[in-house]
Parts: C-alpha cells; structure tokens; sequence
C-alpha cells in the first residue's frame, strides 16, 4: 500500500513575530513567501538560516529550515544544495553574519558560482547582538563599537558585496539590492527575489540580493525616521537595482 506524505507548505505563521518594531524582516520575509508561492515552490524550499536578526525568522515560518552556526550559512547552503539539487536553498543572513563573520564562507560560494539564492538584510550593524559596527555601518556611524563614529581611516569602507559579485564573478548569475522604503521599492524588490530565485530554479549560478533595512532600535530612530536615513544616507552609498541581470553576457 502506498504512503501518502501530506505536503509540505511553507507559510508566515499566523502570529506576531519577534523582529522590533519598524524592522524590515518582516516585509521582506513576506515578500519571500510571495514569490515561492508565485513560482509554485511552496513545497521546494529550505532556509540556511544565520545568526542574528534573521534567527528569527524561524518563528515565522512552517517549512524547513536549518540555523546555522555564525557566518556558516554560505557554507550550510552549498553542501544542502548539492546533495539536493533540485531543492531551493535560500540563505537568509544579516550583514554581520553574511559580511564579518561569515565573509569567507559568502565570498567563496560566490567565487565557486553555487547555485544558492543569498539574500542578506542590510540593516549597517549587528542589530541583534547590540548594535555593534559591521562591515556596512557608514563612515561616521555611532555603533556599541565605534561611540564616536565610524573611521574609516581605521577599520576600512563600507563593503558593497553585490557589486563585488557583478564585477569580479563572471559565473555568478544574478545580484541586486532593494529595499523596504516605499511601496513602489518593495515591489522593486519583490521582483528581485524572483529573479533570484528563478536563477535558482534555471541552474544559473549563484544569486544574491541586499536588502537596505531599519533598524531603529539600535539606529536610535523612530521608524519614520529610520526610512528616511535609508533614503537620504544609504542610497547615495548603496545604490539599489539590478548590477548583474539574469541571462549577461559572462
């Protein structure tokens, strides 16, 4: 007699999740939901998931998911995808995780073109841990590390990771950055996350995409004034769009 498996779903579990208020896990979590149900992947799917503010993400969702240890999603991700191919993996870190201390293992499964979906919250510091500088806090950014403002003469610049991804990876299939400002860049972004995922799905190649988020818990900022930083301060640096389409030449 033939077992029948119930079907697995993944969804936004139907209650309050424990990202602060005014973040942008939330919005970008539902977007992600959108676009695997848009794609008929709603069955297809497993989250590498790292530390931080994406830990929560866990909560929120009835599919599988795997957390991962400090920065080792990049890593976690390669080895779920390639003993299972055909399944979506989406890593889903946030720049401390994905840029500080997981930038090895990030840089190389882009260097090495796995086919994984990346999508990394930019929210310029490690927000869960306190607030501290991350690879992506501004110049002159007061953080739990740098009281008196980022130096950059010191630690170094802000890394635009996407952009390294478009410029130095001829086999990376897809990069972008969006964000959660206004209803016309969250459907921007939306369509971003498809892409993405779509490369995915085709075998391209590896794809990521930066999402620009509040934070204003540890921004010290009231949420208004949080997207208003992301549009005034972090565009001009971090701009948003598409650096490598689908389909580019090599």
């Amino acid at each position: 007699m033939a077992v029948t498996r119930e079907k697995k779903v993944p969804a936004l579990v139907d209650k309050p999740m424990d990202f602060c208020p005014g973040c942008g896990h939330g919005i970008i979590s539902r977007l992600i939901m959108e676009a695997l149900e848009e794609l008929d992947q709603m069955d297809n799917i497993i989250f590498p998931i790292g530390v931080g503010c994406s830990s929560n993400l866990g909560a929120g969702l009835e599919c599988d998911r795997l957390h991962c240890c400090h920065g080792r999603a990049g890593a976690v991700a390669t080895g779920m995808k390639r003993v299972n191919p055909d399944v979506l993996v989406v890593s889903y870190q946030g720049d401390g995780d994905a840029y500080n201390i997981g930038i090895a293992e990030t840089f190389n499964a882009a260097y090495r073109g796995e086919n994984i979906t990346v999508i990394v919250v930019n929210n310029t510091n490690f927000g869960m841990t306190g607030g501290q500088m991350s690879l992506t806090t501004m110049e002159g950014q007061k953080t739990a590390t740098s009281v008196h403002g980022r130096d950059c003469a010191v630690t170094g610049y802000p890394i635009r990771f996407p952009e390294m991804v478009a410029r130095e990876f001829p086999n990376a299939a897809y990069a972008a950055r969006g964000t959660v400002t206004t209803p016309a860049n969250i459907n921007k972004l939306k369509g971003y996350i498809k892409n993405a995922l779509q490369a995915q799905m085709n075998h391209e190649g590896y794809s990521i995409v930066e999402v620009l988020s509040p934070c204003p818990i540890n921004w010290g900022l009231s949420p208004v004034k949080a997207m208003e930083r992301i549009e005034k301060e972090l565009i001009p640096y971090y701009p948003i769009g598409e650096f490598k389409k689908r389909g580019e030449n090599q």
